[in-house]
């Protein structure tokens, strides 16, 4: 089978499309064939070694798939020929992949493989941050950076699902057209998105931001922040891991909270099916429409790992083999 493979931890223009056998699921495990494949931003982070999970050379990456169930262990709740949707974690830039079942899901006829594929890193991150760690309630407003890349317009959609107020910023007009296209009831540039935030909340403050940037806007996003507000930290995709004066959590009683999706299903896998359960329902009603940004074929797997690492990217990229 053709399989996306990283063979020298050198960034994307070193991947490098080649045939390989595939792959022999462990006791439990499933063997699906791919038909879409999502591609994020820890996978650009694989290619060159700066990720926490730092798998042995050579390695295929990809962590999402959609696809058809071709090998189902006995006793499983799963059958070959089964529609799915998966989170291997690792090895998913190929024809086919394995994965533990815990984290496989039944997908409903009416959900494509690229809306499935779309879903699990960014829509799953979005939900756990938003629920479990930001504790967002209707009728609150929420502020997102990077707004028009796959995990801001996932986290625009499922705010506005739960009843939230949306303020999307991003750096262009064409990508704050993105974010309002994804839901967004407002986008604004990066360059005064504090007092624009406050200008729209009428002086209040947001209640929630939710930052995958980092970098210099964070001081800015603290200073967003109605009293009680919550800084829900996804990640840095702009490079800098900024710090926090502490004395700014005193002045509107403000909270800064970190989310790692994957540190807290792994401890709790179960959790995994919960969210899905959760999320199904928005997804076969309309509220979660993953916007789609390109579709590449396997054999330009570095060029969508570049508008992803280069930041070009809008909504969601894929991969179809």
């Amino acid at each position: 089978m053709r399989a996306v493979q990283v063979s020298r931890l050198e960034g994307p223009d070193s991947v490098e499309v080649v045939d390989v056998d595939p792959p022999a699921p462990r006791p439990g495990h499933l063997l699906i064939e791919t038909r879409a494949i999502g591609v994020s931003f820890p996978d650009v982070l694989l290619t060159k070694g700066e990720y926490q999970m730092r798998p042995s050379l050579p390695f295929v990456p990809g962590a999402e798939i959609a696809g058809i169930v071709a090998k189902a262990p006995e006793g499983s709740s799963f059958a070959e020929g089964d529609r799915v949707l998966a989170f291997p974690g690792i090895g998913g830039f190929a024809e086919a992949a394995t994965a533990d079942p815990i984290s496989v899901f039944a997908l409903p006829d009416d959900v494509s493989y690229e809306v499935a594929a779309a879903l699990p890193m960014n829509y799953f991150t979005a939900l756990f941050a938003l629920t479990r760690r930001g504790q967002l309630r209707p009728g609150e407003t929420v502020l997102v950076h990077g707004a028009a890349g796959g995990v801001g317009t996932a986290a625009i959609q499922v705010a506005k699902a739960l009843g939230a107020t949306v303020i999307g910023v991003a750096s262009t007009e064409d990508k704050r057209a993105v974010a309002l296209r994804a839901g967004a009831d407002h986008a604004v540039p990066v360059e005064g998105f504090k007092d624009a935030a406050k200008q729209l909340t009428g002086g209040k403050g947001v209640d929630v931001v939710l930052d995958p940037v980092g970098g210099d806007r964070f001081t800015d996003s603290l200073r967003s922040l109605a009293t009680e507000g919550r800084l829900l930290v996804i990640g840095f995709t702009g490079g800098e891991i900024p710090t926090v004066r502490v004395n700014r959590l005193l002045l509107n009683n403000i909270t800064v909270v970190g989310v790692l999706w994957g540190g807290f299903w792994i401890s709790q896998p179960a959790y995994l099916q919960q969210q899905w359960a959760d999320l199904l329902p928005m997804v076969e009603d309309g509220r979660l429409d993953p916007p789609i940004g390109a579709t590449f074929p396997l054999e330009r797997a570095a060029e969508a790992l570049k508008e992803i690492g280069e930041r070009r990217a809008t909504g969601k990229i894929l991969l179809v083999p």
